[in-house]
């Protein structure tokens, strides 16, 4: 399954993506906007264990961030179980190289046509560190709504923070 739209597009991880993945995702400023579970510094095994997870994957969840045939980035969803079944968790990164050109909102609208139109997804939702402006833009941009604000709620490289959560909703999808 690819996900395509001009010069981006979102395919299945592969070997061949390791390299730049762990060159890309070993940079402090990405880890500072991601959760903790991502490993910091990321190494090249760091790499081969998450591509070797997606490659797995079934249904495809997670994908590669590609631009002009160059890997860019991750980005995925992680569907909830029981009563949340219709919802997902959206989850993103781009390298730096790649920053400030629109590229994440456009992967953000593709993976979330993808949820809704191919996973029969009905709500996606993610958090966001108050101090991460950047990617409040990028949902903003890509039709998600600030739902709430989780005061003093998140614990990231040692301060305290607010987490702004965003949603997308299937009937919002015509926005896109």
């Amino acid at each position: 399954m690819e996900l395509i739209n001009n010069e981006l597009k979102l395919r299945p991880f592969a070997t061949s993506d390791i390299d730049k993945l762990a060159e890309l995702c070993n940079n402090k400023k990405i880890w500072d906007n991601l959760r903790d579970y991502i490993p910091f510094p990321y190494s090249k095994n760091n790499a081969i264990e998450f591509v070797n997870y997606c490659v797995n994957e079934n249904p495809q969840l997670t994908f590669a961030i590609v631009v002009n045939g160059e890997f860019a980035g991750s980005i995925g969803l992680v569907k909830q179980s029981d009563v949340y079944k219709l919802t997902a968790e959206i989850g993103y990164w781009i390298g730096e190289p790649f920053w400030g050109m629109g590229l994440t909102t456009r992967a953000v609208r593709l993976i979330c046509k993808y949820g809704f139109n191919e996973l029969g997804l009905i709500r996606i939702f993610t958090g966001v560190f108050d101090f991460n402006k950047a990617s409040q833009r990028v949902l903003e941009k890509a039709g998600f709504k600030l739902e709430c604000i989780f005061e003093k709620s998140i614990f990231k490289n040692g301060k305290i923070c607010d987490e702004y959560r965003y949603g997308l909703i299937n009937n919002d999808i015509d926005k896109l």
